[in-house]
């Protein structure tokens, strides 16, 4: 008996496509399936990255949110610090999270200008990558010098730096970062003739301030704040749009005649591109609670930072304002030379 082989069944057109539409399916129910998740957000603890390391500006600014906002969520919110590559990895953890709302991350100066625009081969865009939800926070820099240095305003540091054949040298965080591209800015506005002097993190440069060994620091107002109040160094200037009420005998840039400088280290609350608007929504009117609660400000100024402005508790104001950041940051860079490492 032969034995007849059965032809093989072919899948006809008719039934090929039932997979794709199965995928077409699910890629149409994911969008409302995310909106739904996030008409019920928060129902897990959410994750604050700081791409520094604990103890910083930013990080005091995360933990402090993140009490307030645990309260008002009614979920814990756990602050996590992945430092390195000038804020670079931690930043990439949220650029690569889910856009659910439950990873965010806490951006300054660092991750979110100067550290992009100065990376060869970028490992995240700041702008198409993250949205921001608010600031949280800005810190104004100051120009301060060692107590010995004959000068008591901006005004006499510029005609003093442009009297001396060496100029005057000024100690900052590093290359490119958030202390130096302001001191570019001040050197090309006003012609004072200061000299760079790079320091690996703004702290490392206050010995080598009370000691003489530098003339003077461009940094945050409460890295400085306590050495000015002990004689043991002198703030000339904050870059501020007003007085800080910490200093208020200390006149502002503009005051000084320095049209238009301001100069800040902000700290702002930053998503994945694509997080649901419901969710940015919900963070956004808890961050407006927060700022103004009577406790939370107050802790806020007496730290030295600036609260945000209405404007800057909004995606739009935030980006508006991140825009002239980079503008500003744009020109530093060119006046400076720097070229992308």
């Amino acid at each position: 008996m032969v034995l007849m082989r059965r032809p093989p069944v072919r899948r006809s057109a008719v039934h090929r496509p039932l997979v794709h539409r199965r995928a077409l399916v699910a890629a149409a129910a994911a969008p409302l399936l995310l909106a739904q998740a996030s008409a019920d957000w928060p129902v897990r603890p959410l994750r604050f990255i700081v791409p520094f390391s604990a103890g910083g500006n930013t990080d005091v600014t995360a933990r402090l949110y993140a009490g307030f906002l645990t309260r008002k969520l009614g979920q814990p919110i756990v602050v996590e610090n992945r430092s390195g590559a000038t804020g670079a990895i931690g930043t990439e953890a949220v650029v690569r999270a889910a856009p659910d709302g439950y990873t965010m991350l806490l951006g300054s100066p660092g991750s979110i200008v100067n550290g992009p625009l100065l990376m060869a081969t970028r490992r995240y865009d700041p702008i198409t990558d993250l949205v921001p939800v608010a600031l949280l926070g800005l810190v104004p820099m100051v120009i301060a010098v060692r107590a010995s240095l004959p000068v008591r305003s901006l005004e006499e540091l510029v005609a003093y730096s442009r009297a001396q054949p060496d100029g005057v040298t000024i100690g900052t965080s590093g290359i490119g970062g958030a202390h130096h591209l302001p001191m570019e800015l001040f050197k090309a506005q006003t012609g004072a003739r200061l000299v760079h002097v790079p320091y690996r993190g703004g702290g490392s440069t206050l010995p080598d301030l009370v000691a003489g060994n530098v003339d003077g620091v461009v940094i945050e107002l409460p890295s400085v704040l306590d050495l000015h109040r002990e004689g043991r160094a002198r703030i000339l200037g904050v870059a501020a749009p007003a007085r800080s009420p910490l200093l208020p005998a200390v006149p502002t840039f503009i005051e000084a005649g320095v049209v238009d400088f301001l100069a800040a280290s902000f700290v702002g609350l930053f998503a994945p591109a694509a997080t649901p608007a419901a969710v940015l929504g919900t963070l956004q009117a808890g961050i407006t609670d927060a700022v103004a609660d009577p406790e939370l400000r107050a802790k806020l100024l007496s730290f030295g930072a600036d609260p945000p402005t209405p404007a800057q508790l909004t995606t739009a104001g935030s980006a508006a304002y991140l825009q002239g950041e980079v503008a500003k940051a744009r020109r530093a860079i060119a006046i400076a030379g720097l070229q992308p490492e």
